[in-house]
């Protein structure tokens, strides 16, 4: 089922964006990572298909955006973190940090804003964190930079885990910074 999930995400994604492959980091993500792991997974007997940089134990961006990706379409629950129960926002980006990269974070997304490194707009990279004012409060969501100017988060009652581009005008007013969580190599 996961398989089925990511190969769909990916689909989806080249099949909406507007750059090529070579021009954009979320396309080039699911073009040299996503695709050949879907590949080489579909042509094995279902064993592991750690690469030597997990074997090595380096985190890396492309881990975690992949693990997020997979997570498409998930239901929004608030206080959800989990795929079986939904996730809110930072239920997501804690699961998502857990699971790709043993990375524990705490429970809010004003919590884990305190985290890590801050980063400007114009410096975000693939993994960053980023955060915005949703609650007439400062840091009351948080999504994970893609890219592209991209961002994938659980946003709100009624909808799923998506990607979104954080330059409309909603995202763009309500950003409050971002952040880069050490341990991530780009």
């Amino acid at each position: 089922m996961k398989k089925n999930v990511i190969t769909l995400s990916a689909c989806l994604l080249l099949a909406f964006g507007t750059a090529l492959a070579d021009e954009d980091p979320l396309s080039q993500l699911i073009f040299n990572k996503v695709m050949p792991a879907m590949q080489q997974d579909s042509s094995t007997d279902g064993s592991s298909t750690e690469t030597s940089d997990n074997k090595a134990g380096q985190l890396n961006s492309d881990e975690l955006l992949t693990g997020a990706l997979s997570l498409i379409g998930i239901k929004y629950r608030f206080g959800g973190n989990t795929p079986d129960t939904g996730f809110d926002c930072s239920g997501f980006v804690r699961y998502v940090f857990s699971q790709s990269l043993g990375i524990a974070l705490p429970r809010s997304a004003a919590e884990i804003s305190n985290l890590g490194k801050n980063v400007s707009r114009d410096e975000l990279q693939p993994g960053d964190l980023v955060f915005f004012n949703t609650m007439k409060r400062a840091f009351s969501h948080v999504g994970i930079y893609m890219g592209n100017g991209k961002f994938i988060h659980s946003p709100r009652t009624g909808q799923s885990v998506q990607v979104v581009d954080m330059r409309d005008s909603y995202w763009k007013t309500r950003f409050n910074g971002a952040r880069r969580i050490a341990s991530i190599k780009q």
